[in-house]
């Protein structure tokens, strides 16, 4: 049977300890796979084994020190240990210090002072590189292990004392640097309160735990406070900051009826909701469960990354005990040569070189989630910057997604606003999506109806005020013999623009007619402009009529228009665009298109929130019905590629400066840790940059 256990490694920093637990899992028999989420230190490890024993102590061997996920954290203090490193830093400069005083850096002092500094910095370093030693890694501890030993060796006691030191001091703020990205996506995790509200069945209002909150209970959430868990309102009014979910930067007012979602901020009212999601369910749950398995998974740079840095390693290893050995045979001194190879070793390892990827799509992903839109995996963020077309779809994605009155024209000189309440009286008694939209328009009373009738495909019947009054279609008008040039030229003018046309007659004559439409979002155009402006190519993919398409897409300037399409021929264009094209998109929302969502180099999810297939079917889920969340989607994976450009030519070009300068003998053995340790902040900070808005 195969079992599947989760362990906490807080000292998982950087990918060299990755390749040391994958080296030592994989002599054990039983483990089946692993898998690794760095940032947030998380090992996984499928097995058939009948416990997790072997596997533990398999980690306590290599200094990995495991622990449950849910286990408390470490109560014990940091501050000794950091004065620890202070005092050897103190005693380090002593050493550097006296030896300059008496010009002889291999007197007692000296090496009384570099040996405590040593010995209290070091030990850690040391431990894990005895350990890379047994298990044959070459990491960073081996190779400073090695470095320093070789310095002791050749008598430079001060620079092994401050190169220990300062390597010891690199790695606490790598480490915390790194914190900073880990924290990142914690701080989503830390939206939704651990408190609600929850009333008794005495009417009673007590705190309670969110976990101890079943779905049906009436929470109150008061001014100002964050809403612990999704629910429908039932009283209550109030402007609600959903930007934690949606990213929008506006309020959004909320009343009975309306839905809320976990983390969200209400503004100056108090409401009070029924739950409709438990603690674990929520859709902040699930936003956080998705960009967690994103994080865990590899980008394409970081996959390249990884592989060479496994060839790299152990060839800079090679090419610097050549250094220490061949110049042997030509006659020349041992030490200097030796020296070099040491410094060469220092900065042998990519540490800088492998954490830059990780950290910088760690922080990608937790930026576009904070703006309201979610990104499957890595490979989706760096891959959206070779997006040359998206598709889109029409209804619900470019438009609002329902009829809305567009057009009232009178004729005959009759009343507009009389035409549009006799319209809307009468169409308030039918059901159907035209017929409401006419009666949402209408904001006054309705006049009573007699003799009301439905005529099936054709319109309704009734009479006001004493009055015969039809509501139809043009087949309607002229079978009732109300129709006239007035009305042809009206319906011309309202279905060039793609628009549902309804009649509105008397007995005797037309009196208007009216236009119905699923208008365009206004947000669409400025998306379609900024999509342009990235130089990607728009279309339409849509199952509506030609005529409406073409509308819309001369309304947002839309590059190509293919109508009346069933799913599978959606599936078909995105096929046909993907020859022309080798990157095509696709939005839709998440459930009517997923074939071509499925076959689209991303697909893209419109207005996700709270839609569970949504979130599960597409690449990308857009959390707010605003299709300007693509293009700055496109320009996150933009500037994604460009630091990760970017902190590959300084890692490399860190240690290519280092490695001339080690040969030629101008630099020592503290600058190269500088350079190592240095190059790894620059990139990590770097990374970092995709946090800020």
């Amino acid at each position: 049977m195969i079992r599947s256990e989760s362990y906490i490694i807080d000292k998982m920093d950087c990918p060299v300890e990755e390749q040391l637990i994958q080296k030592r899992l994989a002599k054990e028999p039983g483990v089946r796979s692993l898998k690794f989420d760095l940032m947030n230190r998380n090992l996984t490890v499928e097995h058939e084994l009948d416990s997790d024993a072997t596997i533990l102590k398999a980690l306590d061997e290599i200094g990995m020190a495991p622990s449950a996920p849910d286990a408390e954290p470490s109560a014990t203090p940091k501050i000794s240990a950091n004065w620890l490193l202070g005092i050897a830093l103190v005693l380090a400069l002593g050493s550097e210090i006296v030896g300059w005083v008496l010009k002889q850096e291999r007197s007692w002092p000296v090496i009384g002072l570099s040996v405590l500094a040593i010995l209290l910095s070091g030990r850690e370093t040391f431990t894990k590189g005895l350990i890379a030693v047994r298990t044959l890694t070459l990491n960073i501890n081996f190779l400073m292990s090695v470095a320093v030993v070789g310095a002791l060796v050749i008598g430079s006691w001060p620079e092994a004392a401050m190169v220990t030191v300062l390597f010891a001091i690199a790695e606490k703020i790598e480490a915390y640097s790194l914190d900073r990205a880990r924290n990142a996506v914690r701080s989503l995790m830390e939206m939704a309160p651990d408190e609600a509200l929850r009333q008794l069945e005495s009417g009673a209002w007590e705190s309670v735990s969110v976990c101890q909150v079943s779905v049906g209970d009436l929470l109150r959430v008061k001014p100002g406070e964050r809403i612990p868990l999704d629910g429908e309102v039932q009283n209550g009014r109030s402007a609600v900051n959903q930007a934690p979910i949606t990213g929008e930067s506006m309020p959004v007012e909320k009343a009975a009826g309306d839905t809320l979602f976990a983390g969200c901020i209400n503004g100056e009212g108090v409401l009070e909701f029924r739950v409709t999601e438990m603690k674990g369910h929520t859709t902040l749950d699930r936003i956080i469960a998705t960009v967690q398995e994103a994080q865990a998974s590899r980008a394409p740079t970081q996959r390249f990354v990884d592989s060479f840095a496994r060839v790299y390693t152990p060839i800079v290893f090679l090419v610097a005990v050549l250094v220490a050995t061949l110049p042997l045979a030509f006659g020349q001194p041992f030490y200097p040569w030796l020296y070099k190879a040491l410094v060469m070793l220092v900065i042998a390892c990519p540490c800088a070189l492998v954490i830059s990827t990780p950290v910088t799509v760690v922080s990608g992903l937790a930026a576009a989630a904070h703006r309201g839109i979610l990104i499957k995996g890595g490979a989706y963020l760096e891959s959206g910057r070779h997006l040359k077309l998206v598709a889109l779809d029409k209804t619900g994605t470019l438009t609002e997604g329902k009829p809305k009155l567009t057009d009232v024209l009178p004729l005959h000189g009759f009343d507009r606003d009389h035409a549009l309440r006799i319209a809307a009286s009468l169409e308030a008694l039918s059901d159907h999506p035209i017929a409401q939209a006419i009666a949402r328009e209408w904001q006054g009373d309705l006049a009573a109806v007699q003799n009301f009738e439905s005529k099936t495909g054709r319109g309704v019947i009734g009479e006001i005020e004493g009055q015969n009054y039809i509501l139809g279609n043009h087949r309607m008008t002229e079978e009732e013999n109300v129709c006239c040039d007035h009305v042809h030229d009206a319906l011309a003018q309202l279905e060039s623009e793609g628009k549902t046309t309804v009649i509105l007659a008397n007995d005797k004559e037309a009196i208007a007619v009216f236009g119905v439409a699923d208008v365009l979002r206004p947000e669409s155009v400025a998306a379609v402009k900024e999509l342009h402006a990235l130089g990607v190519k728009t279309a339409i993919l849509t199952g509506d009529n030609q005529r409406t398409a073409e509308a819309i897409a001369l309304a947002a300037n839309i590059d190509d228009v293919r109508a009346e399409l069933l799913p599978t021929d959606k599936l078909a264009a995105i096929e046909s665009y993907q020859t022309n094209y080798a990157s095509v998109g696709m939005v839709g929302d998440g459930i009517n298109d997923a074939p071509a969502l499925a076959k689209a180099s991303i697909g893209f999810a419109m207005g996700a929130v709270g839609t569970d297939t949504a979130l599960e079917t597409a690449d990308v889920a857009l959390m707010k019905d605003d299709l300007r969340k693509l293009p700055e989607f496109i320009h996150l994976s933009r500037k994604t590629a460009s630091i990760l450009t970017q902190n590959i030519a300084i890692a490399l070009g860190i240690k290519a400066v280092f490695f001339t300068l080690a040969l030629i003998g101008k630099s020592t053995l503290w600058m190269a840790v500088f350079a190592d340790m240095g190059a790894s902040l620059i990139v990590v900070a770097n990374g970092l940059r995709m946090l800020k808005k």
